[in-house]
């Protein structure tokens, strides 16, 4: 029988439980969220949803849709926990991040419900290490409310621009800022730092833009220390979904493909650290 096949000992009734024939799969999405030690965790049948925040300026979300996993099962609703996000990913890479080649490590992860530790079966070549992580009490999290209604501005990138724009635009800016609007410059990325302003402009018929509903002119600044977090996840993507709302709140959405070809998502929210009024536009 697989590793990641095998049932419960004792006939165990767990709130959650799940297996993934190559780890690695769990290990990169959760480092595309891991810059705080913490994380919430979230499952329900539609699979599950890790959730990092700081300051409450930043929150990032890593969906891994159920369909990802050889087995995921809920028995509740919905089965939350607070983990350290950092003893996790130890865990989950405890045979190292590279395997030899034809190799993975399989996983099995189990969690009997409030109050029991996160348990974690892990197996390559034969050898199987257990690991129990401490679970705590979820915090209150921010809800950004990002909803199809709420949103004023919405594009869709392949990856590889936003990555050269990172690497042209000048980092030692405290702000990055950005401006989304349906008559030009449409899109546009802008820097202020030591060597003075950069912009960096795409046209609506770039071959990089996907999609373009801009329905007004915004203008926000976001701090870049808050958006450097995300450029774990632009690494790993294939297309980002860049999304404002009224507020000039900002959405990142990273479509992610992993080894076997399965799509998950990572998505980050940003609050403006100032919003451009119309006068000054």
């Amino acid at each position: 029988m697989p590793f990641s096949a095998q049932p419960p000992a004792s006939g165990e009734r767990y709130a959650l439980s799940a297996s993934l024939d190559n780890a690695r799969h769990l290990s990169s999405l959760l480092r595309a969220v891991h810059f705080q030690d913490h994380a919430t965790c979230f499952a329900t049948a539609l699979g599950l949803r890790v959730t990092v925040e700081d300051a409450k300026c930043i929150q990032a979300n890593a969906f891994i849709q159920a369909e990802i996993f050889q087995e995921f099962s809920v028995q509740e609703e919905l089965v939350m926990f607070r983990i350290s996000l950092s003893v996790l990913l130890d865990c989950l890479t405890i045979f190292g991040t590279s395997s030899l080649p034809g190799t993975s490590t399989a996983l099995r992860m189990c969690y009997r419900g409030y109050g029991y530790p996160l348990m974690l079966f892990l197996e390559e070549g034969g050898v199987v290490t257990v690991c129990k992580i401490n679970t705590q009490e979820p915090d209150e999290l921010l809800d950004f409310d990002f909803c199809s209604t709420n949103v004023v501005n919405k594009i869709i990138l392949q990856s590889e621009g936003l990555r050269e724009a990172f690497a042209e635009l000048d980092m030692t800016s405290e702000v990055l800022e950005i401006t989304m609007s349906p008559d030009k410059p449409y899109f546009r990325l802008s820097t202020f730092g030591n060597a003075g302003s950069a912009h960096l402009d795409y046209p609506r018929d770039s071959d990089l833009m996907e999609a373009f509903h801009c329905n007004e002119t915004q203008k926000n600044r976001y701090k870049i220390s808050l958006l450097k977090p995300s450029t774990k996840a632009l690494a790993l993507s294939c297309k980002v979904s860049i999304r404002t709302d009224a507020q000039g709140f900002l959405s990142l959405q990273y479509m992610i493909r992993n080894e076997d070809g399965q799509l998950c998502f990572v998505e980050y929210y940003c609050c403006p650290d100032e919003i451009i009024t119309e006068a000054e536009l």
